[in-house]
């Protein structure tokens, strides 16, 4: 990790653009004084499970991938972190340690501000305080749509789920079609709660059927309206 002095308020207010537009010039400043911009290598923790919350965080370029450790060493991913999407903040707001890891799906450069510093701000700003409540109520609305896909749903329906999911937050390469996320077999299958071999079959079975193409760790969506009635139908 690479920490980086912000030499100027433009580092931090195209980092969290929503929230910057939200403060007056006292406390921008504020925010400014004290938050940081760090670079995180591919794979590197972020912040790690069981560890007591210190500081939230905004994503300014790359992607970040939240996990939650499981049984016999598996571990489950919980979501991907759009760029300027805000995460980190759920166990210090509730007073609880991590119940889940973030890390580096690639190098990726991070705002990163002190707990106390946004408690701070939201206790002077009320419409800060709305913009945490409403991003807490869609994670959990994320949450509950998570479970009963995972329970739910048959392999090839959480699959589709997935690269949809990777489509939405990071969108396609400039043929419209390749994700921009060169994911390895082992995340797919993290983030569809499957063995790696069922998604290695899975894909190639998408694959062999004309909706995806494979390329290494690259996959293209070709058919996606066929993709999205897969994920539908679970």
């Amino acid at each position: 990790m690479i920490v980086i002095t912000v030499n100027n308020e433009n580092d931090i207010a195209d980092s969290i653009p929503e929230l910057w537009g939200m403060l007056n010039d006292e406390q921008r400043l504020y925010l400014k004084d004290n938050a940081e911009i760090r670079n995180y290598n591919k794979n590197e923790l972020i912040y790690e499970e069981n560890q007591l919350p210190s500081h939230i965080f905004a994503l300014i370029e790359g992607k970040v991938k939240v996990y939650k450790s499981g049984a016999s060493g598996r571990s489950q991913i919980i979501r991907f972190i759009k760029p300027t999407g805000l995460f980190g903040f759920r166990a210090a707001f509730s007073g609880e340690d991590y119940t889940t890891s973030a890390s580096a799906f690639e190098e990726s450069t991070l705002c990163v501000i002190p707990v106390d510093v946004i408690k701070s701000i939201i206790c002077q700003n009320t419409k800060v305080a709305v913009l945490f409540i409403k991003t807490l109520a869609s994670m959990l609305g994320d949450a509950d749509l998570l479970t009963v896909n995972l329970t739910q749903k048959h392999v090839r329906a959480r699959v589709a789920d997935s690269l949809l999911a990777m489509k939405e937050k990071y969108g396609v390469e400039e043929d419209g079609m390749t994700l921009c996320l060169n994911t390895s077999r082992e995340d797919l299958a993290n983030t569809s709660s499957m063995t790696t071999n069922n998604a290695i079959r899975t894909l190639s079975a998408l694959a062999s059927e004309k909706v995806i193409e494979l390329d290494g760790k690259k996959i293209r969506i070709v058919d996606e309206k066929r993709l999205q009635l897969i994920a539908s139908r679970g």
